[in-house]
């Protein structure tokens, strides 16, 4: 698994060095999505790839020194940032049939390539009277390292993964109450704070975060929402190391979301139709051992998108 090549501060997100040290699959996953990918310095209502160097980690000397250092390269390669509205709550979003990332990944392996592709998602689940998920994706062109940290963390049951799983933030801009609720350069560990729900694909694993159960975690977000225009942020995703061997902590991935509009969010509508009946949200299901139909729409720019499939409910 090799990290990736930092983008220099004035590479552009279509920039030739950009789909040239990418697969092809993942050039299309980074440049699609309602989020677009921008200027890492002056980008706004977007998303860019901050450095490692500017998260400081666990180093080599942590536990006798309580020392950091910079994290340097990321272990996956950013793959893509989506910002999504809905209904009701979207869980395992590279398990669905419309999820624009896997499809991407897919139809690069019918032609034979990226047949080892390995995509991590982190899935911030945001309640209010609609639904947001922001989601951002990482991927993996060689194995992962049998025996590493990150390997441990992918095979691993939901009890480690709870006790590991670290996000370190960074406020790059914004009002002072939001630098004073959210804290510069603050760690912690997700899934001791809230409730996290991890699944593993064939080809996969995604975290899906729920914000909405721990109301301090819910109040801070929606008070930085309420100025989100105004802010950004460095989020780096992270296993946290715990013993000696395991030092210095790597960065899995990080992304800086620039003064984000929430009208940018894509609407994703999700129904089911079990036995001619219509069911918000994909949830019920069928008798009997009856298939049921699966609807998903998408709503973006005025335009709807439907993507049908079968459900097995038996």
């Amino acid at each position: 698994m090799c990290p990736t090549k930092l983008r220099s501060s004035d590479d552009s997100p279509d920039s030739s060095s950009s789909s040239s040290s990418s697969s092809d699959w993942i050039h299309e996953a980074i440049t699609g999505g309602s989020l677009k990918h921008v200027d890492l310095n002056d980008g706004v209502n977007g998303w860019a790839s901050p450095p490692g160097d500017l998260f400081s980690l666990r180093g080599l000397d942590y536990f006798t020194r309580r020392q950091k250092s910079p994290s340097g390269d990321w272990l996956l390669n950013p793959a893509g940032v989506d910002w999504l509205r809905s209904p009701s709550k979207l869980d395992d979003v590279l398990g669905r049939p419309d999820n624009r990332i896997m499809s991407a990944l897919k139809k690069s392996q019918s032609r034979g390539r990226s047949m080892k592709s390995f995509l991590f998602a982190v899935n911030l689940q945001i309640p209010g009277r609609e639904f947001h998920s922001a989601v951002f994706y990482f991927a993996a062109e060689d194995p992962i390292p049998p025996g590493s940290l990150f390997y441990r963390f992918v095979h691993g049951d939901d009890a480690f993964r709870n006790e590991r799983f670290k996000i370190v933030n960074r406020i790059v801009k914004g009002p002072w109450i939001v630098k004073a609720a959210v804290g510069n350069y603050a760690a912690c560990l997700l899934g001791k704070a809230l409730t996290c729900h991890y699944h593993r694909g064939e080809n996969y694993l995604e975290i899906d975060v729920d914000i909405g159960s721990s109301a301090i975690a819910n109040a801070i977000l929606h008070l930085a929402l309420g100025c989100v225009t105004a802010v950004t942020i460095d989020m780096g995703f992270l296993v946290e190391a715990q013993a000696e061997e395991e030092l210095p902590e790597r960065l899995i991935g990080a992304v800086r979301v620039a003064q984000m509009e929430m009208s940018s969010a894509t609407f994703v509508d999700v129904k089911t139709e079990v036995d001619g009946a219509a069911v918000a949200g994909g949830g019920g299901g069928a008798k009997g051992g009856k298939l049921g139909r699966r609807r998903v729409n998408h709503h973006h720019g005025g335009h709807t998108t439907t993507v049908a499939g079968e459900d097995n409910k038996g």
